[in-house]
């Protein structure tokens, strides 16, 4: 048996094949690589560089290397640029992943893992969202997710295909033995870019938006470490694979820190101060947005082992650090 990582070369894709590969899986990633790192995937892991839109392509690796289950990560996934440029979400995120469906159920490929996102469920307030709160995405990148998800489940009930779809939070962090992080030039993810510029990568950085209704008015998220969230995805896949039925289930922690508080924990872990500003609201951004992840701990026996800000904090700035030398040594 062999699964197909797509996006496998990207930031969360890195880390799942290593979390594969550790526990003795056989591995394919079939990567673009428009966003993701040919020396990202692990050696053990075999790289293809294509699309997920070539249904042919898939279908042979499917057939050739005897793929019994995907973990779909490929797709397009800032916010503000998905108000902006609304259709290339739909084509990254919507209608290529029914291509990818379509060749999974056309090769009897009986397991599939979705990445989905919190953002299909738009701005929750302060209390931890479970996986039946209304639907109500704020953004085309959220929107394209949770068409993906109706996919999948209409898919499931006509086929012989099980699902999972994980919903999860604001992933950070970094592989804890330095392996794999996030290593996408200009990434907008939160605590990437306060560390960066705590680094010096950047020259200052911004806080967007300080008026929000939270304790002190900036965006309270739910930070979940890459690795456990790798972790999810693994366990949820052996789940499938013992019989059990589709679900779709949240991935976080439980609980929220604002922008400011990932701010102080940067300067903390580092041990310095940088340079931050304020700047207006981004469209797209919910005020909070914290999961309830009682199901995925549950169905999964799902214990996170990284739950601590501090510690992603830490990681976060240890693989910055090794880009820096990476960089370095290429220059």
């Amino acid at each position: 048996m062999t699964v197909l990582v797509t996006g496998g070369a990207g930031y969360i894709g890195s880390h799942m094949v290593w979390e594969l590969l550790d526990a003795g899986e056989r591995v394919v990633v079939l990567d673009n690589l428009s966003k993701g790192f040919d020396w990202a995937v692990a050696p053990e892991g075999t790289l293809i560089e294509g699309d997920i839109a070539n249904s042919d392509l898939v279908g042979s690796l499917m057939r050739d290397y005897g793929v019994d289950a995907v973990i779909h990560f490929a797709g397009s996934i800032v916010v503000p640029e998905s108000v902006a440029d609304p259709l290339t979400y739909y084509q990254n995120n919507t209608c290529k992943t029914r291509t990818l469906i379509e060749a999974a159920v056309r090769h009897g490929v009986g397991h599939f893992i979705f990445s989905s996102t919190a953002a299909v469920y738009g701005g929750t307030g302060a209390e931890p969202v479970q996986e039946n709160a209304p639907l109500e995405p704020e953004s085309p990148y959220g929107r394209s997710k949770l068409m993906s998800e109706w996919m999948l489940r209409d898919a499931a009930a006509a086929h012989d295909l099980r699902y999972t779809a994980l919903r999860y939070f604001n992933v950070a962090g970094a592989d804890p033995k330095g392996r794999t992080g996030q290593s996408t030039p200009g990434a907008t993810h939160l605590i990437k870019v306060a560390c960066e510029t705590a680094l010096g990568k950047r020259p200052f950085m911004q806080v967007y938006g300080d008026d929000y209704e939270t304790p002190d008015g900036t965006c309270v998220r739910d930070y979940i470490h890459v690795s456990d969230l790798a972790r999810a995805h693994r366990l949820a896949l052996q789940r499938l694979r013992e019989g059990g039925k589709s679900l779709i289930a949240n991935c976080g922690y439980g609980h929220g820190y604002s922008v400011l508080d990932v701010i102080a924990a940067v300067r903390r872990v580092f041990g310095q101060d940088f340079d931050v500003r304020k700047g207006p609201r981004r469209a797209g951004d919910a005020a909070s947005v914290v999961a309830n992840s009682d199901l995925a701990r549950h169905e999964f026996g799902w214990i996170p082992q990284r739950d601590d800000l501090d510690l992603i904090v830490t990681d976060a700035l240890a693989w910055e650090r090794r880009l820096q030398t990476m960089n370095s040594a290429c220059n």
